[in-house]
């Protein structure tokens, strides 16, 4: 897979096709290979998919320290992946940790994003006063910002935890293998240490910017981790065309589960035309 020089960083980058560039972002603890069935339809239907490892994720390099993994560092990775493959302008399609750099994407550097789509994971104003229930759904992150011993409870009696809590839902077992790799754990999780340390609701924190680009919102029934409200009052956030839609039967990973209802929906929200 091709390398790309993000910022301070090399990215592995899948670049496939011809046609209107669409840009697709995984989260955790995936590489780009959750793609795979959508950068088949898109490149089949005329798309160019552009498809990066995040830092940390994949066989991109693993920056040492947790502020190597803030999202602000990702956005700037995807700009430079637009500008080293020429591209001015591309859809999104984001999902997990990548939709919210997709939402910062979109938010703060709008001029280089052309339709998006929001997979999972809602615009970060929508998440801020979680309920209780969504508290209780993001047990995780407390765990994750106990550095080793998290490794270790991932890691312990075969990744036990690990299957235990994806369900073994999307890629799981490629997933323990590339985060079995030395470094790729303490990568992966330094995305929660940077962003999602609970201390962060008490501080004085700058509401993210709304979103200009025409916006889909796509949640799955079968999500674990994250509830359908967040998605939906992301609509608060968006001032330009707002669309949800809901994918039943599908775990959070609605790539692998559901492709083909996923792949209807990108395709007819980047054919649409604008709304006046």
């Amino acid at each position: 897979m091709p390398r790309i020089q993000g910022d301070g960083v090399e990215l592995a980058v899948e670049d496939v096709g011809e046609g209107p560039p669409v840009l697709l972002i995984h989260g955790f603890p995936d590489s780009s290979h959750l793609w795979r069935h959508q950068i088949r339809a898109l490149t089949d239907a005329g798309y160019r998919a552009i498809a990066p490892d995040l830092r940390g994720f994949g066989d991109s390099d693993r920056p040492q320290g947790v502020e190597a993994y803030g999202v602000g560092k990702s956005v700037a990775d995807m700009i430079a992946v637009l500008d080293a493959l020429e591209v001015e302008r591309a859809h999104v399609v984001a999902h997990d940790w990548g939709a919210a750099v997709g939402w910062a994407l979109a938010g703060y550097a709008g001029e280089r994003v052309d339709r998006f789509a929001a997979l999972s994971v809602g615009h970060p104003n929508a998440l801020r006063r979680p309920s209780i229930e969504q508290r209780e759904r993001s047990w995780y992150p407390l765990l994750f910002q106990f550095e080793g011993t998290a490794e270790e409870l991932l890691r312990h009696d075969d990744w036990r935890l690990f299957r235990e809590w994806t369900r073994s839902d999307g890629d799981a077992e490629r997933a323990i293998a590339d985060l079995s790799r030395p470094g790729a754990l303490t990568a992966a999780l330094n995305w929660y240490r940077a962003s999602w340390h609970p201390d962060a609701e008490l501080r004085e924190r700058t509401p993210f910017p709304s979103v200009a680009a025409a916006t889909l919102g796509i949640w799955s029934s079968g999500d674990h981790y994250l509830l359908e409200e967040q998605l939906i009052a992301s609509a608060e956030y968006v001032v330009g065309e707002w669309r949800y839609e809901r994918i039943d039967g599908a775990s959070h990973w609605m790539q692998v589960d559901q492709p083909d209802a996923l792949n209807a929906l990108l395709l007819d929200w980047f054919r649409a035309e604008p709304r006046p």
